[in-house]
Parts: C-alpha cells; sequence; structure tokens
C-alpha cells in the first residue's frame, strides 16, 4: 500500500472510534474498507475515499466538486460514491463521510 493511502487509512480508523463496537476493517475495491455491523460503510481506494450513501442523498452530494460516482466498469456502483483528497483534507469533513457511510449501514440494517 502506498503511503499516502496508508495515510487515509490510518485517519480513517482514528474517525471510526467512536464506533469500534461496531467496525471492521477488510480489503474490498482494491483498498481498505470499513464495514458497519458487516455492511460496508466507508473505504480508501487510490488515494480517494469510497462513501456509501443513502439514496436521497446522492443527487445533492454529486453537486460537490470533489465527488463522483463510483464505478470500477464504467457502470456507477448503486448508492457508493468516490470522494477525491480535496473533499477530506481536514478532519472535520472527513468525519463527516464517515458520519454519511455510517448513516447508510444503519439505513441498510433496519
Amino acid at each position: 500500500m502506498k503511503e499516502k493511502s496508508e495515510e487515509i487509512v490510518r485517519r480513517i480508523r482514528v474517525a471510526t472510534l467512536p464506533w469500534t463496537a461496531h467496525v471492521t476493517e477488510k480489503k474490498m475495491f482494491g483498498g481498505s474498507c470499513f464495514l458497519y455491523n458487516g455492511k460496508m460503510c466507508v473505504g480508501e481506494t487510490k488515494e480517494r475515499l469510497m462513501v456509501r450513501v443513502v439514496p436521497e442523498k446522492i443527487d445533492e452530494l454529486m453537486a460537490n466538486p470533489h465527488v463522483s460516482p463510483m464505478d470500477f466498469t464504467g457502470k456507477p456502483l448503486k448508492e457508493f460514491i468516490f470522494v477525491s483528497e480535496e473533499g477530506f483534507d481536514t478532519e472535520e469533513k472527513l468525519q463527516q463521510w464517515i458520519e454519511l457511510g455510517i448513516e447508510h449501514a444503519q439505513f441498510k440494517s433496519k
């Protein structure tokens, strides 16, 4: 794993500390993913965040210049987005993405 990717994963680990009892880490999508109660919520691949988002927030988030659809095959994955480094360059911004991912996992767990 590249140094920058390792740093992003370390930051995600710190940001998910409030949910330690529910969060596990797993290698997926060519990077490190974090699962909340077994549901993928956030991760890192190629120095970008991967975030799962509840459907009603996708359109609003796609207006952010640092957000793009998450696609590996040319077809966007439903309820997944990529966030470029500029979109999580502070711990506060990273925390917002983590909370969106956890919100999705909680939504899917209902």
